[in-house]
């Protein structure tokens, strides 16, 4: 990448720092997602946490690439990426401590938490695995989409888990 500063460490490219600001935004609706669903109940706390985790890992690793690219030390851009991803922390314990004191706010939050799953599985995911058009891995695609369903049912399905909820 071509360079303008004195030293390229000391002034990350713009599109890096425009990666973290998204980052933050991103991962503190992933928090409002999280803890949306933990006012559910706890085992749909579970299965959301999970599957947040699981689409945050790669997103994170590619993040990571970005700010190294951007002129970001690894040090200074694993700290940043650590940093910017306490905001879904952030997220879960506002929405956790504005679920207790205001009755009802699971009405706005759930579809808010299901829309925003079916947005990136029909924007981003589904695009993808239609690439793929060699036919042991579309079913090595298609058995992993259904074990991932199963997973979550059997998390919601749990033993002991009620499926009334006290409003």
């Amino acid at each position: 990448r071509h360079c303008h500063h004195p030293t390229c460490k000391d002034h990350p490219h713009p599109y890096a720092k425009m990666n973290l600001l998204g980052d933050l935004v991103h991962n503190f609706i992933d928090g409002i997602i999280i803890g949306a669903s933990y006012l559910v109940s706890i085992p749909v706390g579970v299965a959301t946490t999970l599957a947040v985790l699981f689409h945050e890992i790669p997103q994170e690793i590619g993040d990571f690439g970005i700010l190294i690219h951007g002129g970001y030390t690894r040090k200074k851009a694993l700290l940043m990426n650590f940093l910017v991803a306490l905001s879904a922390v952030l997220g879960a314990v506002l929405t956790l401590l504005i679920g207790v004191h205001i009755e009802g706010v699971t009405h706005f939050l759930i579809p808010f938490a299901a829309g925003t799953f079916i947005y990136i599985a029909t924007a981003d995911l589904i695009p993808e695995l239609h690439k793929e058009v060699a036919f042991k891995r579309s079913i090595l695609q298609f058995v992993w989409f259904i074990a991932g369903i199963l997973i979550m049912l059997a998390i919601i399905a749990a033993p002991g888990h009620s499926h009334e909820h006290d409003e």
